[in-house]
């Protein structure tokens, strides 16, 4: 069985940045970019333009960046495997890592599978819908869009991050709906508050996005009053969804330490996992952040974490 320095898992900004660190670093790193599991890129593969990605003036398209990402950290050595990682030992060291056609042993892993943003089974939200063409689940990523500037935009979900996304969104729409399906907000007391008292942002409560309508992009939207039953169609520019999202972890079968909502768990300041020589970057470890450019950072310091601990245990 093949041995490697260092195996990364995943290929978003956070995996390909490690690669790129990696590889110059010489330690000479193998990736498992996924095929099945979702696409090499990870969520920016299925975004339209990415503004807020520095560099990029003009903006970027999601693919086209995460594809430039590719190529450089395949420049610098990387043997990428378009396979996914079906599962892992890290009971002991070296790891074994197991591809759909690829088994290899790691004196050292980095966990970057991201994290899954949850949609409803919404018409018109999947993809080849209206899904990156008016409906979307990161406000920060997308609200600034010119498709969404002064327009009736609707946010589903009843927690913090749903009122935030909503705040969020004001400063570009003509309304914010924030769409809940309950009589009362999830959303912490403050949070709640904030937006009850904001004068752009409208409750709908005990209500359901029924179908999404459009041309080429989000037109309009079918909300049903789940206690009523009435359904009203609204003019809408776009959808958020903002329910949540979801660790990419089930290959891990729980051997490293997660918190309730199934995100790695990292060493404050680190990527360092409650395995040693195990490094998790990007969305898997980042409830909070979750952008392009952080899951990047993240990527850095997990190559360097992997590099450094590396040589302290005197693998060269």
């Amino acid at each position: 069985m093949e041995k490697r320095k260092l195996v990364i898992i995943g290929s978003g900004p956070a995996g390909f940045t490690a690669a790129i660190y990696a590889a110059r670093a010489n330690l000479n790193p193998m990736l498992f970019e996924g095929f099945m599991s979702g696409p090499s890129g990870g969520q920016l593969m299925t975004t339209t333009e990415v503004e807020n990605y520095p560099g990029f003036p003009e903006g970027i398209l999601g693919p086209e960046l995460m594809i430039a990402f590719r190529n450089q950290a395949e420049r610098f050595g990387t043997k990428i495997l378009t396979e996914d990682v079906e599962w892992v030992d890290l009971s002991k060291r070296p790891f074994v890592v197991k591809g759909s056609n690829t088994q290899v042993q790691a004196e050292s892993i980095i966990i970057a599978t991201g994290a899954t943003a949850k949609r409803l089974d919404i018409e018109g939200a999947g993809d080849g819908e209206f899904w990156q063409k008016g409906v979307t689940a990161c406000a920060v990523c997308d609200g600034a869009a010119p498709i969404f500037r002064n327009k009736p935009l609707f946010v589903i979900g009843g927690g913090d991050s749903a009122v935030e996304e909503s705040v969020f969104l004001t400063k570009y729409a003509s309304r914010v709906y924030l769409v809940h399906r309950r009589d009362q907000l999830r959303a912490s007391k403050i949070m709640a508050e904030r937006a009850l008292k904001h004068p752009k942002i409208e409750i709908l409560w005990n209500s359901a996005i029924e179908k999404i309508s459009g041309d080429q992009i989000v037109k309009k939207v079918l909300v049903k009053n789940l206690v009523t039953g009435a359904a009203e169609e609204r003019e809408a520019g776009g959808v958020f969804f903002a329910i949540g999202h979801q660790p990419n972890t089930g290959f891990l079968k729980g051997q490293l330490k997660t918190n309730e909502t199934g995100y790695v768990l990292v060493r404050p300041g680190t990527t360092y996992t409650s395995v040693e020589g195990v490094f998790a970057a990007g969305d898997v470890q980042d409830p909070t952040y979750r952008q392009a450019v952080t899951a990047a950072g993240s990527g850095c310091m997990a190559a360097l974490d992997s590099e450094r601990w590396l040589s302290e245990m005197g693998i060269d």
